[in-house]
């Protein structure tokens, strides 16, 4: 469906918006989408019996992936969200070739808000494995400004660590310790937190990098970004939900029960249930 085509279906505004993440880091793109564009519908799928994604082949995030938006799709959504850096790294090529409605990942936008905040163009990115071998956050770093130097550094820890809800715990400062020393040394002056789970530890991030050192969240990034693009294609929700209607639906693969207790703790807005559905059925 061409852009033109969706602003001429006046009734897909009111269709919701599909995100989706390997557990619960997308959660930190669902709030910012809350916030920045209140009247929405979203729904969310979370990936929890599969998660990681980090450690896991480009075939095997794609797959799962094209499982996901399949699942969505039922919804009728009228746009995807890939709230997580691996599945945007390897499988957006795939959902946007087999996708007639828009997908938006999470590392271009990181990308270009870092560009703007780096003012001696050193760029560190912290992510998982996959992410960072990919090397995409440089790819799209180096198209926009070529005279940058980017600094990658996995940090496959974080991920579990924020799955069991070590938030503020002494393990994971510890961790986050070892992993940034080498960019600090470096001297980087801004760093994308290139995983959706890692705002959740914005703080202790902040905390060891220290005041001089911009940290880009590519949460907040994309919602602007999603933001911009459904007003270009006049799919913006001019008036909230009418009471009584889903207007946030959580699925998962697996620990409804865990995620539910653990998304209400981030998003602030009365989350009513979970659902586990089986995702390789899609």
């Amino acid at each position: 469906m061409t852009e033109t085509e969706l602003k001429q279906n006046s009734a897909l505004r009111d269709a919701p918006i599909g995100v989706f993440d390997s557990g619960v880091g997308g959660l930190t793109v669902v709030r910012e989408i809350i916030r920045q564009i209140p009247n929405e519908k979203i729904v969310y799928f979370g990936d929890t019996a599969r998660v990681p994604y980090g450690n896991k082949s480009r075939e095997t995030v794609t797959r799962f992936s094209e499982q996901i938006v399949r699942f969505l799709r039922t919804f009728q959504v009228k746009t995807i969200v890939v709230a997580c850096n691996t599945a945007s790294a390897y499988a957006m090529e795939a959902l946007e070739r087999d996708c007639d409605i828009p997908v938006i990942g999470v590392v271009k936008p990181g990308a270009r808000a870092a560009v703007s905040a780096t003012k001696n163009g050193r760029i560190g990115v912290i992510a998982t494995e996959a992410t960072i071998g990919s090397q995409i956050y440089t790819r799209y770093i180096q198209e926009l400004k070529h005279a940058v130097s980017i600094y990658g550094k996995a940090c496959p820890l974080f991920v579990p660590l924020v799955e069991e809800g070590l938030l503020e715990d002494p393990v994971t400062d510890e961790i986050a310790r070892r992993y940034l020393t080498e960019l600090i040394d470096i001297d980087i002056d801004t760093l994308i937190l290139g995983c959706t789970h890692y705002p959740l530890i914005r703080s202790t991030l902040g905390k060891i990098m220290g005041p001089k050192v911009t940290l880009v969240n590519p949460a907040y990034e994309t919602a602007q970004e999603l933001r911009r693009m459904l007003g270009r294609m006049e799919l913006l929700n001019e008036e909230p939900p009418k009471l009584g209607s889903n207007r946030y639906q959580f699925y998962v693969s697996d620990k409804a029960e865990k995620f539910m207790t653990f998304a209400n703790s981030i998003i602030k807005y009365g989350i009513l249930s979970a659902k586990t559905i089986h995702i390789e059925k899609y």
